[in-house]
Order: C-alpha cells, then structure tokens, then sequence
C-alpha cells in the first residue's frame, strides 16, 4: 500500500514496525488458517493473542489526550489482506479498547486496559443494535434498572463477535427508571463479563462467510453489572466522542480486503490478460481508487476526536464507499479469474463473500445513507 507507506515515513513514529510485525505474522501463521476460519472450524484466539503482543491492539491508545488511529487502520488492512474473518475481529478487539482507552471510570480503565490493549482478555462490540437505536432504526434491546452497586439487566443481542465463554464486550442498555437527574429513561454503556453465569451465548445459525468470528447470541437474565463495569453514563455523550473512531477503525477490513483483489487480478494477468482486458475494472485503475481511500483515512484517523460536523460527514461518506468499493473490487475480481474463481478452493469466492460483509456490517450501506440523508 504505496499511500499508507508515505504516510508512515511522514509522520515518524516508531508504530510502523507494528504494521510490518503484524503483516509478517499475517502471512506466515494466519494465511494457513484463513479457509478454516472462514468455515468456521477455527476461532484464532491464540493468534488474536499472539497479535497483542506486538502491539496491534495498543498503537491507538490516547497520549495525553490526542489520539491516532492510522497504524491500528494499517495494522488491520494487513489482516483483511490475508483474512477478511480476522481483521474483523481485530477490528472488534480495537473498539473494545477504544471504549475503555476513552472512559472517564478510572476503576475500569485501571483494571481493563492493559488487559486487553495487550490481548491478554479478548472480547468485541455489542453496538449494532445501540448504533441503529441512536440513528432511528431499532429499538434498544437492553433493559436495565438500578439498584444499590449498580444495575440489573436484561434482554438479548441477537449478534454479537469476537467473544467467548472468557471474553467482555461493550453495549449499552436503556434505563426502566429514573435518570440522573430524575428524568425518566436513559442510556447506560457498560462492559459485559462473558463469564457471568447469569449471560448466556447461544451459537449463531452458520454464515454466508466469516463463520470462525466467535459470533453468538447473547441473553441477559437479570444480569448484576457492577459500577465498576460502567462505561459511561449517560452513554449519548460518549458516544459522539467515540464514534468516529467506531467507524473509521472499520476501514481496515475493506482497505485490505480490496489491496488482495488487486493481488488476484494480477495473478490471473499472465494467463487471462489478453482477454481480461476487455473487463471496464482494470487493476491500474483499482489502484488509483485505492489510495484515494487510503489516503482519506489516513487523513481522518489522525484527528479522531474532531468535533466539526464537515469531518463527521467525510467519516460517514468514506465509509459507505469503502463498502460499496469492497463488494465492486470483488465482483472485478472473480470476473478476471473466471472459471478458476468459482472454485471453493480459490480465494477470489471468500473475497467477494467477506466483501458483502463489509458492506452490511453496522453501520451498513443503507444505515450510513440515511445518516447522510438525515444530515
């Protein structure tokens, strides 16, 4: 990625030699699992832990206030390279420690974040259903009432990734009662101890693709969520100040994934190229679009906390053409292959299939145009 390499040199940071460590272990130890975790017979714990220890969970951590998403971006597009499944749960753990690097309850931040910054504990993201509750799409799952300590919640999340009977996720439930300010409703984000015997994870019907992402159903019963697993309350503020970085950090599953369908055009030249060049998507033209992308998100994830409604909307819309580009640099792909493509033994099938996650996962093409539509 000739963009995302300039942009390294540029800005002189130590963090790029994640990038490479994490890009090098892509290939070796990851590439061999990437057909089964697709299936679903692998969940890559151990290698997700492996990735902590280099680094790749912590790089966007806030330094005395500003942060930088550019090398955790960078890190994920060399996993989506390899395996759209993994770098969707790298993005996963990324979010999580986004929640925890960005919460003002010190107890939490103090117990949890090296934990998982260094992928010592694994977990994900409960906020598909939260995201399109804020934007008036569904309603919150999630039902909670104080009591003394904290809450008691319940309900359930029909989809949520990267978990296991030890892992944690943030969500956010709706209060029966009264809030803070004895006003009745609000909305409390809190992390969710997979652990607790009162929250149970039901496996989710198989998958078009991306079957090994730890992806369950998740039922709360009367679940007791302490203070100190508090998040933020009320959770609208924290929301806008985080979600900017919710998305962006997403880019690196389509950066990825496009920089290897440019890979398998190219693969194909040699013994298709008299005929693919009929084909309107040329790989030279792919690449150009490329580093537009990359070089907008690169831009972007330098200043994640920028509070400007210009910036939210260049979010917003580098999202939806990611998304849309995903599935487009896919489809191209599996044209230039043919045949050979159609093969659940090549690589070019996944792709497209990973593809169409990339544009459906929250925010989803639909939901991020109406967020632009809504203004």
């Amino acid at each position: 990625m000739g963009s995302l390499a300039l942009s390294r040199v540029a800005a002189q940071d130590p963090a790029p030699t994640i990038t490479d460590e994490v890009a090098r272990l892509a290939r070796q130890e990851l590439a061999p699992l990437a057909s089964a975790i697709d299936a679903g017979s692998v969940y890559p714990g151990e290698f997700l832990r492996r990735l902590g220890k280099v680094g790749a969970w912590s790089s966007h951590v806030p330094q005395e206030g500003p942060a930088d998403l550019r090398w955790a971006i960078q890190s994920m597009a060399a996993l989506g390279e390899v395996c759209g499944a993994t770098a969707f749960m790298a993005w996963c753990q990324n979010t999580l420690v986004w929640y925890v690097a960005n919460s003002t309850n010190v107890k939490l931040a103090a117990r949890f974040g090296n934990c998982f910054s260094s992928g010592r504990a694994l977990g994900g993201t409960g906020l598909s259903n939260p995201m399109k509750s804020f934007f008036g799409i569904e309603r919150l799952k999630l039902k909670g009432r104080k009591v003394d300590g904290g809450y008691i919640v319940r309900g359930a999340l029909p989809w949520v990734s990267n978990l296991g009977p030890d892992h944690y996720f943030g969500t956010i439930f709706e209060r029966e009662d009264e809030g803070n300010k004895g006003e009745p409703g609000g909305t409390v984000m809190f992390l969710a101890d997979c652990a607790d015997p009162a929250i149970t994870l039901t496996p989710c019907k198989p998958f078009l693709a991306m079957d090994g992402t730890g992806t369950y159903g998740v039922q709360f019963r009367d679940v007791f969520v302490p203070d100190e697993l508090i998040l933020a309350e009320p959770a609208a503020p924290f929301i806008r100040k985080i979600r900017a970085g919710f998305i962006l950090l997403q880019a690196g599953m389509g950066l990825g994934l496009m920089k290897d369908c440019i890979n398998i055009m190219d693969e194909v030249h040699a013994p298709l190229g008299h005929v693919n060049r009929y084909l309107p998507q040329q790989p030279l033209q792919l690449r150009e679009l490329l580093a537009e992308f990359e070089k907008e998100a690169m831009t972007l994830a330098s200043d994640p906390y920028n509070t400007d409604d210009s910036y939210w909307r260049r979010v917003v819309a580098l999202r939806l053409r990611i998304g849309d580009a995903s599935v487009a640099f896919a489809h191209a792909a599996m044209l230039h292959c043919g045949a050979r493509g159609y093969l659940m033994s090549h690589r070019a099938q996944r792709r497209l299939r990973e593809a169409y996650f990339v544009a459906i996962v929250t925010p989803a093409t639909k939901q991020l145009r109406k967020m632009l539509a809504d203004g």
